[in-house]
């Protein structure tokens, strides 16, 4: 079965270049970039992805655009973070295409380590699925693969490397709490709310998702969703109107 590949990206030339060589197995590896600065077109293009610069206009906005430049009906959606582990490949080669699309779990490393905890574990999605039967909605952040079809699960992995320090992690959850309290601007939370929902996100990823377990950076991870969550309520309260 022929399967195109669908990757987005801006400013990723660390990371392109190993998530491209692991969709070998595909027919054809479109790229749609955001007009990243740096070297990632360069490199996907050297690589034999088909580049396509567009504006950045969301997450669901730049998927299906890439959706639609595909070939091929079977489609693997992947960021550009990612990488398909040789498990994976190898199922996948051997697939007969019976459902309509394929839940594949998503492991996530953080300082070379897997993080089975602080809800990144197992992180399943469907990646793999038939074009007609799937479209991603949402605005700017958190997007949400719409899906109607016969789905089952693969059982090999995603790896993820999201984070290459800590100064980059809580860079990402300041951006993405920007952008999900823009998205929900016109609320009102209280202030109770705005101080207790980042102690809950603590206690509950550190204790009740076993970051404990994880040492530092389960304690790092949780502290920062934490971060994460009290600075969108911020926002949203009327902390800063910069976003």
């Amino acid at each position: 079965m022929k399967i195109s590949a669908v990757i987005i990206s801006y400013n990723e030339e660390k990371n392109i270049k190993r998530v491209i060589k692991s969709l070998d197995f595909t027919n054809e590896t479109i790229l749609v970039d955001s007009f990243s600065p740096d070297r990632t077109v360069e490199i996907a293009r050297s690589l034999g992805a088909k580049v396509f610069q567009r504006k950045w206009e969301g997450y669901a906005s730049q998927r299906n655009y890439g959706i639609s430049l595909a070939s091929n009906s079977w489609i693997f959606s992947m960021d550009a973070d990612e990488e398909v582990s040789p498990e994976l490949r190898k199922e996948i080669k051997s697939l007969k295409f019976k459902a309509d699309g394929y839940l594949i779990r998503r492991e996530s490393f953080f300082y070379g380590k897997p993080m089975h905890c602080c809800g990144w574990w197992p992180d399943w999605g469907v990646r793999l699925f038939k074009r007609e039967k799937a479209k991603w909605e949402g605005e700017k952040v958190h997007e949400s693969l719409i899906f109607q079809g016969k789905i089952e699960r693969l059982r090999g992995k995603v790896l993820h490397y999201p984070f290459s320090d800590v100064r980059e992690l809580f860079e990402r959850m300041g951006k993405y709490a920007k952008l999900w309290a823009g998205r929900e601007k016109g609320r009102k939370p209280s202030w109770a709310r705005v101080c207790a929902e980042p102690i809950g996100t603590f206690l509950r990823d550190s204790l009740l998702k076993k970051g404990f377990l994880y040492g530092w950076r389960g304690f790092t991870i949780s502290f920062a969703q934490a971060y994460y969550s009290f600075l969108k309520y911020f926002l949203l309260k009327g902390g800063t109107d910069e976003y």
